[in-house]
C-alpha cells in the first residue's frame, strides 16, 4: 500500500492544478497580477449630472492608481436601480464597479415595491463624498430665516407648498423628517427632476424645497433663491453663512446625499482592499478635492467596514422617513 502513496500524491497535485485552471475570474483575481485589463465603472444615472461628474473624476484617478483604464458606463433608469442591478448581477471579479449612492443604495429599498437587488448583493469599498440637502425659499416667501419658516408653517398648516425632484427623493424625505420633528404641515409638490422644481421655485409657484447643495448653489449665489438651512451635522463650506437644521433647534438632524464605490458581493477581499487603497489615494488628489469641495461636497474616503456600517445606518434612517411619508414606487 505504501508504494502507491507517491502516485496518489501526484494525482492529487494534478487534480488540484486542474481545478485551479477552472476557477472563475473572481477567484483568479486574488492573484497579485490584478488588474490585468480595463475596468468598468457603472454610473446608474445619465451623463451630465452630479453622480456622473463624480464618477468621471474618480475613474480618471483610479486609472492612474491601478495602471489600467477605468471607463464610465452610464446606465440610467428607475432612479439608479437599473444600473445598480446590473452591477449586482455582474461577475464578482473586480472589473465591474458601481458608483453607489443614497438613492439606489438606501432610499430605493424602502420606496420601490419590487426591488431587483438587495444590500447584501454588494461589497462596499469606500464612501467617497457627502453633500447636504439645502432648504431654500423663493424670494416672495415672507420668512427670511429658518426660524421664520418654522413659525409660519406652524401658524398656517397646509398653506405652504414644498417642491421636490420626485416622490421618494432625498429632498422629499428630508422634508418629511423635518415635518415630523418640527410638527409642521406642508403640501408636497413632486417634480420630474430638480431643474423643473427650481424653475417653479424661482417663478413663485412653490414656496420652499430641500435639494442637493451643488444643484442649488448657482441659484443661491445669484440671489434667485434664499438658503434657510443646510441638513448636515456641520455647516457646509459652500454655504458658510447658512445655519444647519441641527443647530437651529433639531439636534442630530441630517439629510445628506452621498456617493460611494461598491462592487458585486463575493468580490475577493484582496481585490476589495486593493480598490480601497487606490480609491483613498485617488481622493487625496488636489484636483478631485478642489472640484468637489468647490460645489459643497465633503470628501470622505474610508474603509470597507466603515462604509458598510454607514450604508446600513442610511438604509434604516431613510426607510423610517419613507414609511412615515407613505412614498411608494412601482
Amino acid at each position: 500500500m505504501q508504494k502507491n502513496k507517491p502516485a496518489r500524491t501526484r494525482l492529487a497535485i494534478l487534480a488540484a492544478a486542474g481545478a485551479m485552471a477552472l476557477l472563475p475570474g473572481a477567484l483568479m483575481a486574488q492573484g497579485a497580477d490584478w488588474p490585468v485589463r480595463q475596468l468598468k465603472l457603472v454610473v446608474p444615472f445619465p451623463a451630465g449630472g452630479s453622480t456622473d461628474s463624480v464618477g468621471r473624476l474618480l475613474a480618471a484617478e483610479l486609472s492612474k492608481e491601478l495602471g489600467q483604464s477605468v471607463v464610465v458606463e452610464n446606465k440610467g433608469g428607475a432612479n439608479g436601480n437599473i444600473g445598480s442591478d446590473m452591477v449586482a448581477k455582474s461577475e464578482p471579479d473586480g472589473y465591474t464597479l458601481l458608483l453607489s449612492g443614497v438613492g439606489s443604495n438606501a432610499i430605493s429599498y424602502a420606496v420601490y415595491q419590487n426591488m431587483p437587488y438587495r444590500n447584501s448583493d454588494f461589497a462596499h469599498i469606500s464612501l467617497l463624498a457627502t453633500g447636504p440637502n439645502v432648504l431654500v425659499a423663493n424670494n416672495d416667501f415672507p420668512g427670511k430665516t429658518f426660524a421664520d419658516f418654522i413659525k409660519l408653517a406652524r401658524e398656517n398648516p397646509g398653506k405652504y407648498t414644498h417642491a421636490s425632484s420626485g416622490s421618494g427623493s432625498s429632498g422629499h424625505l428630508a422634508m418629511e423628517m423635518l415635518k415630523q420633528d418640527a410638527k409642521i404641515d406642508l403640501v408636497h409638490v413632486p417634480y420630474k427632476g430638480g431643474a423643473a422644481a427650481i424653475t417653479d421655485m424661482i417663478g413663485g409657484r412653490v414656496q420652499v424645497m430641500f435639494l442637493n447643495q451643488d444643484t442649488l448653489l448657482p441659484q443661491v449665489t445669484s440671489g434667485k433663491l434664499r438658503a434657510l438651512a443646510v441638513a448636515s451635522a456641520k455647516r457646509n463650506p459652500a454655504y458658510p453663512d447658512t445655519p444647519t437644521v441641527a443647530e437651529s433647534g433639531y439636534p442630530g438632524f441630517s439629510a445628506e446625499s452621498w456617493f460611494g464605490l461598491s462592487a458585486p458581493a463575493k468580490t475577493p477581499p484582496a481585490v476589495i482592499q486593493r480598490l480601497n487603497q487606490a480609491t483613498v489615494k485617488a481622493l487625496s488628489s488636489p484636483e478631485i478635492r478642489q472640484k468637489l469641495e468647490s460645489v459643497g461636497f465633503v470628501v470622505v474616503a474610508d474603509d470597507p467596514k466603515s462604509f458598510s456600517a454607514f450604508v446600513d445606518n442610511e438604509i434604516a434612517k431613510w426607510g423610517k422617513a419613507a414609511k412615515a411619508s407613505g412614498a411608494k414606487m412601482d
